[in-house]
């Protein structure tokens, strides 16, 4: 009964953002940045219902969502760090920084949540921030000029706040 439930609390939510954008296939960008917003990424189902209230194919939309890099499919944790390694990131030392916080939250390359839902880390080609290089973004603060240490100091950080808020 309880998925039930939440599965139509999803959907009412959903169908209030559709509401909010006259369920208007020209809107169909704002839509799915309100319900990624709203979930952290794009539902499977989310998406079907989607293009089934707005009268397209769920293959337009999947096209949509898969063409912005904006957009994910797949669930992200309650925090994004993003980690630039482009040229003048790279050329001072992100790699570094990318290999300490893999290696603190256990992630991979190909692995890029944590099992808790709690950290979501992904490295971006550029953040067009070269003059800080190299940056590391987390959630939506820009940091400058890090170095691997200061990378885990801002995920104890995060962690010490969590802790004080549970």
């Amino acid at each position: 009964m309880s998925s039930q439930y939440s599965a139509a609390h999803s959907f009412n939510k959903v169908m209030e953002i559709l509401d909010r954008y006259d369920r208007s296939e020209t809107k169909i960008i704002p839509i799915l940045q309100a319900v990624q917003e709203e979930y952290r990424y794009l539902p499977q189902e989310v998406l079907t219902f989607i293009a089934t209230s707005l009268g397209v194919s769920p293959a337009r939309l999947y096209g949509v969502a898969t063409f912005y890099s904006h957009f994910s499919l797949q669930p992200k944790g309650k925090h994004i760090l993003k980690m630039c390694d482009g040229t003048a990131c790279h050329v001072r030392g992100s790699s570094k920084i990318i290999d300490a916080v893999r290696e603190r939250l256990k992630l991979t390359e190909k692995k890029i949540t944590t099992d808790d839902m709690m950290y979501t880390f992904e490295t971006v080609s550029c953040l067009g921030a070269c003059g800080l290089a190299p940056v590391l973004v987390v959630d939506d603060d820009i940091h400058g000029e890090v170095t691997p240490e200061q990378a885990l100091a801002l995920i104890d950080k995060i962690d010490a706040e969590e802790k004080e808020n549970a």
